[in-house]
């Protein structure tokens, strides 16, 4: 597995989430402050990008542009599969630009916090151990792989020439 040497300050991130703007809102919105959030796939209705805080290479989210909160609720059957598509697409992708032993896809997310209706795409790198995968795999609080704008661009062409080829 990648080394997880980056910790991440929890408290100042639960505090922006549950006090701040919708991060997903200002991501549509192309709001400089989030660049390292590097746009993957984008359509009139949907959007992708890498994470801002991964905890495995290829570590990306897929939403709706427009603020929904639930899977289940708020996108009736058409626009639930159109998004499941581009998740499906989006981390194909993924798979082919990261070595990957399985790809987590998981919607997560609260009304306390990070509201906005987003997939996570999280590719569980090749020999991982057992002890940390799955939910381990996922939590930031067992650090973060080491992240900055040259390391999403270049991560993120290599997915974007996925999706074209």
């Amino acid at each position: 597995m990648t080394a997880r040497s980056e910790r991440m300050d929890l408290d100042a991130y639960v505090e922006r989430v549950r006090n701040g703007p919708c991060f997903v809102c200002a991501i549509v919105s192309g709001d400089p402050a989030h660049d390292l959030e590097e746009i993957l796939y984008e359509d009139d209705r949907h959007l992708a990008f890498l994470a801002r805080y991964p905890t495995v290479p290829g570590y990306a989210l897929v939403c709706p542009k427009a603020h929904v909160e639930h899977a289940v609720r708020d996108l009736d059957e058409e626009d639930y599969l159109a998004l499941m598509a581009v998740v499906r697409r989006v981390a194909l992708a993924v798979e082919a630009a990261v070595p990957s032993e399985r790809t987590y896809l998981l919607t997560l997310g609260s009304q306390q916090g990070n509201a906005h209706l987003h997939w996570h795409i999280a590719p569980l790198p090749p020999g991982t151990p057992y002890h940390e995968q799955q939910f381990y795999a996922l939590m930031s609080e067992n650090g973060l792989i080491p992240w900055d704008t040259g390391r999403a661009a270049a991560l993120a062409a290599r997915i974007r020439a996925a999706l074209a080829g």
